[in-house]
């Protein structure tokens, strides 16, 4: 059994008065979820067993995707706030498991707002075990989304360059791909096959192509199963993915990606990069400076948070703002979340839900702590 946190009481006492009721999910939960959803490095970890009647379960490796059943459970009809802290279970931890606490929101319309008031209960979560001047990491995967609808990028492009973000952010193996653009090799070596692809079946596609790499005697690649390679294969099937992007499109992208600093300066280069490219942005910068005003009305010191436009956390199901609190100088996250507003609807929920939370790494601050 995990020891119970340093600060426990006090972090449960800190989200009940910020109006977060607690729950705690079961800890057997389908698996389905968390397979498609959470991300190939939480895949790796999971405990996974079979059900009577055939289905996969697991032993919750997180909290968040389980917080939101029971949400969906309990009709998703108004907004709410939930709270929790118990253990999740996963292959990489000691013992196979460790203590998580966290927060969600859902519901709210208000999202800048919203947003704001879930980093400043983070940096309060933090303060708790006396780390009052964490490196605050902040990412924004809806800007992003936004800035590759502006681009009009082919589909199969859009999709590759969205989870490869989501993934690590680090979208310098596709922009080499883009800028190369190959005649002889890679995927235009491939077009006459990508063409024929376009547009068929995508079950019978996808067996067909799977097939023909089992034929070849290929089992993995860099860590991937036949059926990933496949999908991918099928992802650049769609029209133009195989000719690549012109060179204006790539150079807007690189230059995107470089943009960082703190969010006022960043938004500024970003407008700048907008206008330069022609792109019409100003709904979600908008937003993105309404967010850093709302963090400002919290107490927020903003000039020492750090935007950068290539940051993503590695999971596919974030659709707005992304955040990591780490100690300086440090690596790992101590508190860390985001915006994921089509997660509930994928989960079952009607209608998509407006929907922001964080997890909190206790053990971590435990030892941060002890270190002290």
């Amino acid at each position: 059994m995990t020891a119970a946190p340093i600060h426990a009481e006090e972090l449960l006492a800190l989200y009940d008065r910020a109006g977060y009721g607690r729950v705690d999910p079961p800890v057997l939960q389908p698996a389905d979820a968390f397979l498609d959803l959470s991300g190939e490095a939480m895949r790796r970890t999971m405990f996974v067993t079979m059900a009577e009647d055939g289905s996969e379960l697991c032993l919750r490796p997180d909290l968040t995707l389980p917080v939101c059943r029971l949400y969906i459970a309990d009709g998703a009809a108004q907004p709410r706030d939930f709270c929790y802290l118990g253990p999740v279970f996963r292959s990489d931890a000691p013992d196979g498991e460790f203590l998580q606490a966290g927060v969600e929101s859902f519901g709210r319309p208000d999202r800048e707002a919203a947003d704001a008031e879930l980093l400043a209960l983070g940096l309060e979560t933090a303060a708790l075990w006396g780390v009052t001047q964490p490196n605050v990491r902040l990412g924004d995967a809806g800007l992003f989304a936004a800035l590759l609808d502006a681009l009009d990028l082919p589909p199969g492009w859009r999709r590759r360059l969205v989870k490869d973000f989501a993934r690590s952010g680090d979208l310098g193996a596709d922009l080499a791909m883009l800028r190369e653009r190959p005649a002889g090799g890679g995927v235009a070596a491939h077009a006459g096959v990508l063409k024929a692809l376009a547009g068929s079946d995508k079950a019978a596609a996808h067996a067909l192509v799977t097939d023909l790499i089992s034929i070849a005697g290929i089992s993995t690649v860099a860590g991937r199963s036949v059926s990933e390679i496949a999908e991918r294969f099928l992802e650049q099937a769609a029209s133009g993915d195989a000719e690549g992007l012109p060179v204006e499109k790539v150079a807007v992208l690189e230059r995107y990606l470089a943009v960082a600093g703190e969010p006022d300066a960043a938004a500024r280069a970003l407008r700048a990069l907008a206008a330069d490219a022609g792109l019409d942005l100003s709904a979600p910068l908008d937003a993105f400076e309404t967010r850093t005003n709302f963090l400002a009305a919290h107490g927020v010191e903003v000039e020492r948070l750090h935007f950068a436009a290539a940051f993503g956390r590695p999971l596919d199901y974030y659709t707005g703002m992304v955040f990591e609190l780490h100690e300086n100088g440090g690596d790992t996250p101590l508190v860390a979340g985001g915006r994921y507003d089509g997660l509930l609807a994928r989960l079952g929920a009607p209608s998509p839900v407006p929907a922001v939370g964080f997890a909190v790494w206790l053990g971590r601050l435990d030892a941060l702590e002890a270190r002290s």
